[in-house]
């Protein structure tokens, strides 16, 4: 029988039951108390600690419930086998892969982020309290899961009037993100279609489409955008494309070459393009570009449109805009899956779009990129070596091509070695076809002052190793 040394201390914030409990676990983890020991019972450890009967109990009890000790009929209470006992306090064992690098840069350029330091809070936070404080019981139910009427009928009065995009709030399904989005057309579609996609592209939706068992397909580009005729030679049936804004290449695609596409779409029965608009938003020079779901007469285009730009990433709210002959398989599968988006902050979008503050916050947000568009474009031109400057009538990045002949690895190393990350064309490059070595800085993520500091580092390190 295993008799328990244990001073208690009446003065520590853990109760007297808490100080047993943890020390007799401990002895039984670190094996002091062996599997099958007797311990005393709950009268005798009472007596030993000098406690009442009760806390010796609570102690036995709480043990107990963790499986660390039993209780035998008219025996007495042993302890348990715990070799296979998930140890919910032992430290994660290090791993040997490299650690990701934080804090060696003073200046990103990364093109994914966004401008947080002007998002709406005060108006965030007002909406948040107005919806939660309501007596709306029926927001904490599931909801359609197409997602909210209301919401999809202003989402649908918002696109026609700024992409030109023919929805009706029925065509419009609401999830939580574009890898939801994703996932839910391929049980719509089935995975025995092939995708081409744009390279270089967007090499997460590649990926995604990938793991979902699709068969995908890389179709080059020029200075129009995707090859129509690489496109029918590659026996795809469905594109993927970003015509308003190609995303990183920055191409906007003009009109001649979208009608060859939904050309392409409309001879054969099957085949849809998925059109992204990921950020129409943000255009700086000209009107705006306008969606090619709009120009489509033949019911072939699956748009696909998300606040991650205009708003922010953690909204998590994207939708689809379905054509005409997907509504039926829809309510086939598509039903069967659940709406992904709260209804409160589903709530909380419609009326931040309903009263006015969406479109004052995308007219204050593009001001402002707009003149971080023009700092970085006006300290490029300045900049020795620069041979093209890409994507500069919209987006939230640009492309610089130097005229040396050094590759993107050495531009973004020496880069780096003055402490300014930068982001090479290659990471987007879905497929091994040589490319112009490129360099992608985003803007959108780094104030405006610093795009001067970090512009004229990368200056002086750029020109100085040439």
């Amino acid at each position: 029988m295993y008799e328990i040394m244990l001073n208690l201390d009446g003065d520590r914030k853990k109760c007297l039951y808490e100080q047993i409990y943890e020390y007799i676990r401990q002895e039984i983890r670190n094996g002091k108390i062996p599997c099958g020991e007797r311990l005393l019972s709950t009268r005798m450890l009472a007596k030993q600690l000098d406690v009442s009967r009760s806390t010796a109990q609570m102690a036995y009890e709480q043990l107990m419930s963790e499986g660390y000790i039993e209780a035998v009929a008219n025996s007495g209470y042993y302890v348990c086998q715990i070799q296979e006992l998930y140890q919910l306090d032992q430290e994660p064992p290090v791993s040997e892969e490299k650690e990701e690098e934080t804090g060696e840069y003073r200046y990103d350029f990364t093109p994914s982020g966004i401008d947080l330091d002007h998002f709406p809070y005060a108006t965030w936070r007002k909406l948040s309290r107005e919806v939660l404080q309501s007596d709306q019981r029926e927001l904490f139910g599931l909801g359609d899961p197409k997602g909210e009427y209301p919401l999809r009928k202003v989402i649908s009065t918002y696109l026609y009037q700024a992409r030109g995009v023919n929805a009706k709030p029925a065509q419009i399904v609401i999830g939580a993100g574009n890898d939801y989005l994703q996932m839910l057309l391929s049980r719509m579609l089935g995975t025995e279609h092939r995708i081409a996609m744009e390279s270089p592209g967007y090499r997460h939706a590649y990926d995604i489409f990938q793991s979902l068992g699709y068969d995908c397909c890389t179709v080059s580009m020029d200075r129009y955008g995707m090859d129509v005729k690489e496109l029918r030679e590659s026996g795809a049936d469905i594109a993927y494309v970003m015509p308003s804004h190609q995303y990183p290449m920055g191409i906007v695609m003009p009109v001649r070459r979208r009608q060859e596409l939904l050309q392409w779409a409309a001879v054969k029965e099957g085949r849809y393009i998925i059109e992204d608009d990921y950020d129409s938003e943000f255009r700086y020079i000209g009107k705006p570009i306008p969606s090619l779901q709009g120009s489509d007469t033949c019911h072939k285009v699956i748009y696909i449109g998300t606040f991650s730009k205009s708003i922010t990433p953690s909204l998590r709210i994207s939708y689809l805009v379905l054509p005409a002959e997907l509504l039926d398989r829809y309510e086939q599968v598509g039903r069967s899956f659940s709406c992904t988006v709260s209804r409160t902050d589903q709530k909380m979008l419609q009326l931040f779009m309903e009263r006015g503050y969406f479109e004052r916050h995308l007219n204050k947000m593009r001001a402002l990129y707009r003149n971080k568009h023009d700092a970085l474009l006006a300290e490029l031109r300045k900049m020795q070596g620069v041979k093209k400057i890409l994507g500069e009538r919209s987006g939230v990045h640009l492309l610089v091509q130097m005229a040396d002949k050094r590759t993107e690895q050495e531009l973004a190393d020496c880069a780096k070695k003055a402490g300014v990350r930068v982001y090479s064309l290659s990471e987007y490059c879905l497929d091994q076809r040589e490319h112009e070595p490129m360099m992608i800085l985003g803007y959108a993520k780094i104030k405006e002052e610093e795009i001067y500091e970090a512009a004229k580092i990368l200056s002086l390190c750029w020109e100085k190793e040439r």
